[in-house]
């Protein structure tokens, strides 16, 4: 069958199914059952069996469900409240104040639990109603809320690079190192944009709280010292070469659990929840991680991903070039999948094409995490905006709106590490030297 024909075919039944409800890895099997049937491919049991077992037996995959373990045992801490109570007294001279506790809040948060809705959730449900009974804008504390939820996704350790790391055969260690410098971009592109939102509208901010003494904010920012440590010691010792991501991740769950312990959350209800949590997480993500191999496969044997390489070879785009088409692609799927779903949907096809372009996979991991945190503040599958409207009630149109100034600034955070790469590539490089 025309490769051209048959991708129009496979497209429309992929979207077909998914718009049917169907569970995301279901249905990546079927597309690959179907794209191997018109292809008179035999051996299908075969080929699925072992495709989807070595996908299920990476080593690296380990270190996906002990993360996301390490984030369900801290998510039952103390640590929400401790953010507010740690962060708040520093930031009243600041312009925007407490707005800067979501943004700072979601920053260190998204490095404990690798989720952007998690982290959206976690740090919403503690500041939303804060924010509004001190009488600030609802504009900027939903809008920080939903911007800053997404660096879920890109500070380590990610769920999110740990499953592209794995699918793009790319180390997670140097994935998880090359996202820390974009994460601290995104970091200071949100509290810029703020101070500078705060200062042009000062009528529109409530007036400043009581100077706190010198003393009192320390006391208060002792409770943040355990998670922080945990935090730079996960990740020193993967930068040092001391461990690799998954042992890094051994060492996470162990000191999650010694600080549960240490703050008195650490019960034997608690300690399952995490444990139960973890595991429909990591199963449903291993799920999906496999329908995505079986999937490549079969695109391989439909000769799709080649095609489609040659076609935007004739187009005679560069690098650039193919880096505005796919952002744009990017943004228009992430409309309708979640960040996952993007990333093992489209590698498959993609990164033949990447790789002809001659673009460095460790970078294009960086970029396609930043792209996809655009789909989580974008209606209307935007997880984030679903996330805060189940917490205030207020309408999902009205919270995009909201979202938006932070959507351009991660289009500015893209266009930035497209102009300057070793925005993403610099840190892996040093620690490779090392």
């Amino acid at each position: 069958m025309d490769p051209l024909l048959l991708t129009l075919l496979l497209a429309l039944l992929l979207f077909g199914l998914l718009a049917a409800g169907l569970w995301v890895a279901v249905t990546l099997f079927l597309i690959a059952f179907v794209g191997l049937l018109l292809n008179d491919t035999g051996n299908m049991g075969l080929i699925m069996a072992t495709t989807t077992w070595g996908a299920s037996a990476s080593w690296g995959l380990t270190a996906l469900p002990l993360f996301i373990w390490m984030g369900e045992i801290l998510f039952r801490t103390r640590l929400s409240e401790d953010l507010f109570s740690g962060l708040a007294p520093w930031l009243n001279h600041l312009p925007g104040r407490l707005l800067h506790v979501n943004i700072l809040g979601c920053g260190i948060f998204a490095a404990v639990s690798g989720s952007s809705a998690a982290t959206a959730a976690t740090i919403g449900r503690m500041t939303a109603p804060e924010l509004e009974k001190r009488g600030y804008d609802e504009r900027m504390s939903l809008g920080t809320l939903a911007g800053s939820g997404t660096l879920g996704l890109l500070i380590p350790p990610s769920i999110i690079l740990i499953v592209y790391g794995v699918s793009a055969e790319v180390s997670i260690a140097r994935l998880f190192i090359a996202g820390a410098l974009p994460g601290l971009l995104l970091i200071l592109l949100f509290m810029g944009y703020t101070m500078l939102w705060a200062t042009f509208n000062r009528k529109r901010m409530p007036p400043a709280e009581p100077d706190v003494p010198l003393r009192r904010k320390l006391r208060a920012s002792l409770s943040l010292f355990p998670v922080i440590g945990l935090i730079l010691f996960v990740l020193g010792t993967i930068y040092g070469g001391v461990a690799t991501a998954t042992e890094a991740a051994v060492f996470g769950v162990f000191g999650a659990l010694v600080i549960a312990a240490l703050t008195g959350t650490l019960s034997r209800q608690t300690f399952m929840a995490s444990l139960m949590g973890a595991t429909r997480t990591s199963c449903m993500i291993a799920f999906i991680l496999a329908g995505a191999a079986f999937l490549t496969i079969a695109m391989g044997f439909t000769g799709i991903p080649r095609a489609l390489a040659e076609y935007i070879a004739t187009l005679g785009l560069g690098p650039l070039g193919l880096i505005a088409v796919l952002t744009l692609f990017f943004i228009l799927l992430g409309c309708f999948l979640d960040g996952i779903s993007v990333v093992v949907l489209t590698t498959s096809v993609v990164l033949p094409m990447v790789q002809q372009a001659g673009i460095d996979l460790l970078w294009f991991g960086i970029y396609l995490v930043l792209v996809v945190e655009m789909s989580q503040i974008t209606p209307p599958v935007g997880f984030n905006l679903f996330v805060l409207q189940g917490l205030t009630g207020r309408n999902i149109l009205r919270i995009a709106v909201y979202a938006l100034p932070f959507f351009l600034l991660l289009v500015l955070a893209v266009v930035l590490v497209t102009a300057f790469p070793q925005i993403a590539t610099w840190l892996p490089s040093m620690m490779t030297r090392g």
